[in-house]
């Protein structure tokens, strides 16, 4: 696991950083646990754009991930460590001693031959999944539940992880990537450890090219635009454009477009 630069044969290599792949164990995916992933181009289903800069790209399939881990005091072994074209963290794809073959996000540390477990009394290891009640403060944390037997929606990116801060009333007091501090169920499951690939945010990509084949479209910024295409264009020359905002003149820094939600409740600091 580490970062791959070159020698500046060409302006597109000059800057550009990737990942060397070294923890990689295994190239071709496992057939069983891939879909079709077909692709919008920003469309939604009236074929309008409802996000721009979308389109082309590589195509990809789709790896089919247990979030909810719910194969519950069944012991599983790490077969694998794969690539994911559809995420920034690595997979690790486990065969329990049933013959099943899950894949799940890999953590910092889980090797090949590991073995991890999903319970209510799991061993606190890299890997397994328990609930929060049985997690002690300070143990970093990822794929962590908000409604108990939901799934994992939090801290599932290369690198993040969340503390347990404190528990009272049937809460744990839960400090997330952003710096949100959130009550989240005792009852939720999570996953020990820190998610792996951590030297993702030092990639470079290095050429326009290669975010054509990540499927990005270029975009001309509101500033270099006229008047009447954009809120922040026009001026005699290279003006700045005031506050930013989108082409309609939605704020972009700074406005608050949080509604009154049930789960105000659970958040006793904000990330800001």
């Amino acid at each position: 696991m580490g970062i791959k630069k070159f020698k500046p044969t060409t302006p597109g290599l000059r800057h550009a950083a990737i990942s060397d792949f070294e923890e990689l164990t295994k190239r071709t995916p496992e057939k069983n646990l891939l879909v079709a992933l077909k692709k919008s181009g920003g469309r939604n289903n009236r074929g309008r754009i409802t996000s721009r800069h979308r389109g082309g790209g590589h195509k990809r399939m789709l790896r089919l991930i247990d979030f909810k881990r719910n194969k519950f005091d069944v012991p599983g072994k790490v077969i694998a460590i794969e690539y994911d074209p559809n995420r920034s963290a690595r997979l690790a794809l486990v065969e329990y001693t049933d013959g099943e073959k899950r894949y799940i996000i890999a953590p910092v540390g889980l090797a090949v031959n590991d073995v991890i477990i999903s319970s209510q009394t799991a061993e606190i290891k890299t890997g397994n999944t328990t609930t929060l009640a049985n997690i002690p403060a300070g143990i970093p944390i990822h794929n962590i539940e908000l409604n108990k037997g939901s799934g994992a929606t939090i801290a599932r990116s290369a690198g993040n992880s969340c503390l347990i801060m404190a528990k009272e009333g049937g809460f744990a007091q839960v400090k997330l990537p952003s710096g949100e501090l959130r009550l989240i169920d005792l009852n939720c499951m999570a996953t020990i450890g820190q998610v792996g690939n951590i030297e993702h945010e030092t990639i470079m990509i290095g050429k326009a090219g290669r975010s054509r084949w990540l499927g990005v479209r270029p975009y001309s910024r509101g500033v270099a635009k006229n008047p009447h295409d954009h809120p922040m264009g026009g001026g005699e020359g290279k003006a700045t454009g005031g506050l930013p905002r989108s082409p309609w003149g939605q704020y972009a820094k700074g406005l608050k477009t949080r509604k009154v939600k049930h789960s105000d409740k659970y958040i006793l600091k904000r990330r800001k």
